[in-house]
């Protein structure tokens, strides 16, 4: 019968996955060799770095294995690390220097959001007090967030995506406890997302001592990020309109207007020499004096959707970062089923765990978890059983030999997939 063979099909791609990955996750529990996270970025990358996600990611250099017919890499890519992985399988179609640590600049946004976006409804209120814009770098980027004032959760998170606003990052902060918790958040997260080139000093990104994290962990920030709907929503917005400063007129009447931001990610909304890339829907952006800058994408192309992040382009060409996002993006769609994968994105740690039981409930969706819409590997498995039914994962195990942990990891790669927003489509 039809519903037969698709339980059979779906087994045997859950379990084929499952054993193919075995090689690439088993290196993810080996922590990063590189120095100590409150050591500064290398100045050169390490010959030896982290292994997680596979061996030839931790080689310093360009690491791609080109099949018949691929496409050669872009020449002239500047960038001291970048990547371009499929962002459903998480596959990594080529690297160079993926785990080397430095300077994230407000990519680093994306795990604040991962971490905290969850925790608080969108349409939640709250008064700006002047302790919450407390302790900010010098030169900050801001959306313009006032004291006394009242904002929306809604507001504030678009005031981090859009404007990369540091204000509007510590405000959230306040609200979740402080920077200090914020930042302990932040680093369990990466630990969760076995991020192990992460180490979060401060929420916002900006410079400090000892804050780095890879090409390889910028890009798995993205990809459990855009499991969350509300993400999405944030990181694909191009523009709109933010709360002004409340004022009182001479006629004594109380009014607050409002101001257009646009996002800073040009490849997004297009800027001069920069077009808006098709099929674009995130996600962020940043640029520091240390980190140069850097940039972390999302793009859908013929069903094909690839996660690019570029580190701190050499170039002295303007909009560097994005004319070379650009050319990894189309050599990405160019040679994705032509290349054979360098290594993969690893699940996060509770995923595997919550996939290896059949009673595992989702994390994610929970009460209090505004915005998630199938992070966890829990609500993997159940569209996997929901698809095959029961006898779909018995068959696999039974394929697979009951290795259970590895067909955990199998069921997280093959079901991870979320809808991109519209805007992908009418573009």
């Amino acid at each position: 019968m039809p519903a037969s063979m698709n339980t059979i099909r779906r087994s045997l791609l859950v379990t084929s996955a499952a054993l193919l990955s075995v090689p690439l996750t088993a290196p993810a529990a080996s922590a990063a060799p590189s120095p100590s996270p409150t050591g500064s970025p290398s100045a050169t990358p390490p010959a030896v770095m982290s292994s997680v996600g596979g061996a030839r990611l931790g080689r310093p250099g360009t690491q791609v294995d080109p099949g018949g017919g691929a496409p050669a890499v872009p020449q002239g890519i500047s960038a001291r690390s970048w990547i371009v992985a499929d962002a459903e399988s998480g596959e990594v179609l080529a690297a160079h220097n993926a785990h080397w640590r430095l300077a994230p600049a407000s990519t680093l946004k994306m795990l604040f959001a991962d971490t905290v976006l969850p925790k608080f409804p969108k349409e939640l209120k709250h008064e700006v007090a002047p302790s919450d814009l407390a302790g900010m770098g010098a030169g900050s980027s801001l959306v313009g967030i006032k004291e006394h004032e009242t904002y929306t959760v809604h507001d504030l998170w678009l005031g981090v995506f859009l404007r990369s606003g540091n204000d509007a990052v510590h405000v959230l902060a306040a609200m979740n406890g402080g920077v200090d918790e914020t930042v302990m958040e932040m680093n369990e997260q990466a630990e969760k997302l076995q991020a192990l080139d992460t180490h979060v000093v401060t929420p916002d990104g900006y410079d400090e001592e000892g804050q780095v994290s890879s090409a390889y962990d910028l890009t798995l920030f993205a990809r459990d990020g855009l499991q969350k709907k509300d993400f999405r929503e944030y990181c694909s917005t191009v523009r709109s309109q933010f709360p002004g400063e409340t004022k009182t007129g001479k006629d004594g009447k109380v009014s607050r207007g409002s101001f257009e931001i646009e996002n800073t990610n040009r490849l997004l909304r297009g800027d001069g020499d920069v077009t808006v890339y098709p099929g674009i829907a995130g996600v962020k952006n940043g640029y520091t004096t240390h980190a140069g800058n850097t940039f972390t994408g999302v793009a859908e192309r013929n069903g094909k959707v690839l996660l690019v992040t570029v580190m701190h382009p050499e170039a002295k060409e303007h909009d560097a970062v994005y004319k070379e996002s650009t050319a990894l993006f189309d050599w990405g769609f160019r040679a994705a089923g032509k290349v054979r994968p360098v290594g993969e994105l690893v699940p996060p740690k509770d995923a595997v765990r919550a996939s290896a039981s059949p009673d595992a409930t989702a994390s994610d969706g929970s009460a209090g978890d505004h915005g998630a819409d199938g992070a966890s590997a829990g609500q993997a498995a159940a569209s996997a059983a929901a698809g095959g039914g029961s006898s779909g994962i018995g068959t696999a195990l039974a394929i697979a030999g009951g290795a259970l942990l590895v067909l955990a990891g199998g069921v997280f790669l093959v079901n991870r997939r979320w809808p991109l927003p519209d805007l992908v489509r009418r573009r």
